[in-house]
């Protein structure tokens, strides 16, 4: 299964179970561990929990292999590793405390400080 394909298939089972707010990252330049984080949101454990078990069922189901799964003890958040994709599904407050998209954001190019000479 090619990462493109992996992440449609992330999506669609996220929305599945209704997450929230999902955003996808390409982080290929960024890092050599993943090609894309997918961050999502679940407003309860139980949703939380419910969006990770869809992702791994239905990714199972098309032959993509399962790396691991880590946090679904507490619900809070919930890591579902596939290679190729980390799908993050977290509570908002959670996610809002860590702000992993800002975090994995590619960097922005550093300002020119104006002078008076570019006037």
């Amino acid at each position: 299964m090619t990462p493109e394909a992996m992440k449609k298939a992330v999506v669609a089972a996220l929305e599945d179970i209704k997450a929230s707010d999902i955003v996808v990252l390409n982080v290929k330049k960024l890092t050599s561990m993943t090609d894309y984080m997918i961050i999502a949101s679940g407003e309860s454990s139980r949703q939380v929990k419910a969006l990770a078990r869809n992702v791994v069922e239905k990714l199972k189901e098309r032959g993509a292999e399962i790396v691991g799964v880590e946090g679904e003890d507490s619900g809070e958040w919930v890591l579902v590793d596939l290679g190729h994709i980390i799908v993050h599904i977290m509570h908002p407050a959670v996610r809002e405390y860590y702000n992993l998209e800002e975090l994995w954001e590619a960097p922005k190019a550093p300002r020119k400080k104006a002078s008076a000479k570019d006037a």
